[in-house]
């Protein structure tokens, strides 16, 4: 027979069992079934029941074409190549120098003794003496060519000479006509005063005295523009006297001029105006 404690202790051990159905039950809303869990309540026995597997709609995926992107072409970049521009130096024009030619001064010959002077007349200051076969070049002339402005070889200072004592190779008209400046005096002034009188177409000019040396006095010099025929024309004049007389018309369209000089060997003095009348 059993005992009171072995019927307990099966008691318990079934129990047990009915607890964790009963708790299962509600967990999962079968609390209705709890007593009659152990009478076969079909739900409880369902619950037991090996689950027979509901079938699954597995989707099966339908391929959707995926648009495959056409690789775009990819350029490889061209190299062009740059060319190095090596600076080629700009050509310098040389210019071409067109050989001009050289003008050839007539040349002149001495033909007799002669003397060479400081204007183109014998009233101007002796420069020089030249004796047949000297020789120079002509480098000007006056107005017509009666007097030749001439660098001579032996010479270091040009002068004039009279056309009449030489010789020219050459045209003297190829030269230009000029007037030479005249060698300064540093030892004496020019006359202190200078005076004019006309009667009628004579003009007589007067001034003063310079006191010079012997040695050194060589008189004085004139030059002056004066009327005939209506045209006014340049004449000098040397003298060793304080007064001169000029004839000069009073017909031209523009008046007459002149000036005086104290001439010593050395040169000129500066020139006084006359105060033509």
């Amino acid at each position: 027979m059993p005992t009171m404690l072995n019927m307990r202790s099966r008691r318990g051990s079934l129990q047990e069992p009915r607890r964790r159905i009963i708790s299962f039950a509600r967990r999962f809303g079968l609390a209705g079934c709890g007593w009659i869990l152990l009478s076969g309540c079909s739900p409880v026995q369902a619950l037991f029941a090996s689950p027979t597997p509901t079938p699954t709609e597995t989707p099966t995926s339908t391929a959707t074409p995926t648009h495959t992107a056409t690789p775009t072409q990819t350029l490889t970049p061209t190299v062009t190549l740059t060319p190095t521009i090596t600076l080629t130096p700009t050509p310098t024009a040389t210019f071409t120098v067109t050989p001009t030619a050289t003008f050839d001064f007539p040349d002149v010959t001495v033909l007799m003794p002669s003397h060479c002077r400081y204007g183109p007349t014998t009233a101007y200051l002796h420069a020089g003496d030249f004796y047949p076969g000297d020789r120079g070049l002509m480098w000007n002339r006056n107005y017509d060519a009666s007097w030749y402005w001439v660098k001579w070889e032996k010479q270091p200072w040009p002068c004039w000479i009279s056309a009449s004592v030489v010789e020219v190779d050459g045209d003297p008209f190829s030269v230009v006509e000029y007037t030479s400046q005249l060698p300064w005096s540093e030892l004496y002034g020019p006359p202190s005063w200078v005076k004019a009188d006309r009667q009628g177409d004579e003009v007589i000019v007067t001034w003063a005295k310079v006191d010079m040396t012997l040695d050194d006095d060589r008189g004085y010099f004139l030059r002056a523009r004066l009327c005939r025929n209506g045209y006014l024309y340049e004449v000098t004049v040397a003298t060793n006297n304080t007064s001169y007389p000029f004839h000069d018309e009073q017909n031209c369209s523009s008046p007459s001029s002149g000036s005086v000089r104290a001439v010593e060997k050395h040169g000129y003095t500066e020139p006084v105006n006359i105060p033509w009348p």
